[in-house]
């Protein structure tokens, strides 16, 4: 909120809030669009038609003052509209073009890591690469084996307990498209 100078010796309520401008009348007139409750909140374009079309003086003295600095002979400025297009982000995937993903070979590792004493969890890797959801595999493997499984990397599952005779049989069960010989086993590995 902008503050104006008042005359120091005057006891009125103005100075009790901060200085005023001696040659302001009050109440002041505020031109205010609404900010939060403006209908064209989201969109400042539309806003600064709004403003030429109902205000147009106000309008003038805001693009002359907020006006781009041009060299000489340049030729006119663009259009709000063209330049609030140039500005604004563009989100979302239409018309965009898709990044090719890494060719990374499909492979399968499984490996049994042990944890404490005689304990040991099975890791899966490579299951993404097959294009299979992570989440769904881990879910299947939590209730097949009656475990705990998560996703802990961007390609890892960890199931809870030494599954690495079973595991093969079952991937290859519920997902056809790993056959045998993408499917690794490293046996026991440290972390």
């Amino acid at each position: 909120m902008a503050t104006t100078e008042m005359e120091s010796g005057s006891s009125d309520s103005r100075s009790e809030q901060g200085t005023a401008d001696p040659d302001s009348k009050y109440p002041l007139k505020v031109l205010y669009c609404g900010g939060t409750y403006c209908e064209y909140m989201p969109e400042p374009a539309k806003c600064r038609q709004w403003l030429e079309k109902n205000f147009p003086d106000v309008f003038a003295r805001m693009t002359v003052a907020n006006a781009p600095k041009q060299e000489p002979g340049t030729g006119d400025a663009p259009p709000a509209g063209e330049e609030e297009e140039k500005k604004k982000q563009k989100r979302g995937g239409r018309g965009q073009i898709k990044q090719k993903k890494k060719t990374v070979p499909q492979k399968v590792t499984i490996a049994k890591i042990p944890r404490a004493k005689k304990k040991y969890v099975t890791r899966v890797c490579g299951l993404a690469t097959f294009d299979i959801d992570l989440k769904e595999a881990q879910r299947f493997f939590a209730q097949k084996f009656s475990c705990g499984a998560s996703v802990t990397a961007e390609d890892e599952i960890i199931i809870q307990g030494d599954f690495t005779d079973d595991i093969i049989d079952v991937i290859q069960e519920k997902w056809p498209e790993v056959d045998d010989d993408s499917i690794d086993d490293l046996g026991e590995v440290k972390k």
